[in-house]
């Protein structure tokens, strides 16, 4: 009888061992942010009076209404200075800025600015993560000769920096997921 308590009574002990080891819990998951609105700021480097911007606005998010779209006019044969800011505006009494987890989490996150052919406009990256790669919230955009055309602006999660092309603005390699993508029509005169 004493060895089947004992039997029963380590049976027991072994199941709660082997119960409390297994950890079930989940990893926590990094939603991805709510994007309703972006607006991408153009200062003229010699003059910063001169101020352009580039703004989307789609205060539902995707599908119901249509976005709303400002599309930029660039002085021709100009450098200016770039910002972009990402906002959730889905609830107006909490309007959310995404941009501070970008910064945050800037070595997860990359700004790509891709000018269709055509179009006389060069970004160059100003700011890098803690690795000294690209982010994208601030830049110089190098205006050439008059010219109109697409201006596509990507905000990336997770690409791959060390990709070829990557660190220079092309997205091609770049992978990761799509957080948001617009495309503005710019004006240069």
């Amino acid at each position: 009888m004493k060895n089947t308590k004992l039997s029963i009574l380590l049976s027991l002990l072994m199941v709660a061992l082997v119960w409390s080891c297994d950890n079930d819990d989940p990893e926590p998951v990094n939603e991805e942010e709510l994007i309703t609105t972006v607006n991408v700021t153009f200062t003229n480097a010699l003059d910063a009076s001169d101020v352009a911007t580039a703004t989307f606005s789609d205060a539902d998010g995707d599908g119901g209404n249509a976005a709303i779209i400002t599309n930029p006019t660039l002085r021709a044969n100009t450098t200016y200075t770039v910002t972009i800011e990402f906002l959730d505006e889905s609830d107006p009494s909490d309007v959310e800025d995404i941009t501070e987890e970008i910064e945050e989490e800037d070595d997860e996150h990359q700004i790509f600015f891709v000018a269709a052919s055509g179009l006389n406009f060069q970004y160059s990256y100003e700011d890098q993560d803690g690795d000294g790669n690209p982010i994208g919230l601030t830049g110089t955009a190098t205006i050439g000769a008059v010219s109109t055309g697409n201006l596509v602006v990507t905000l990336l999660h997770e690409p791959d920096k060390s990709a070829t092309g990557v660190s220079a603005g092309d997205p091609s390699n770049a992978g990761g997921e799509t957080d948001v993508e617009i495309t503005f029509n710019v004006t240069i005169q």
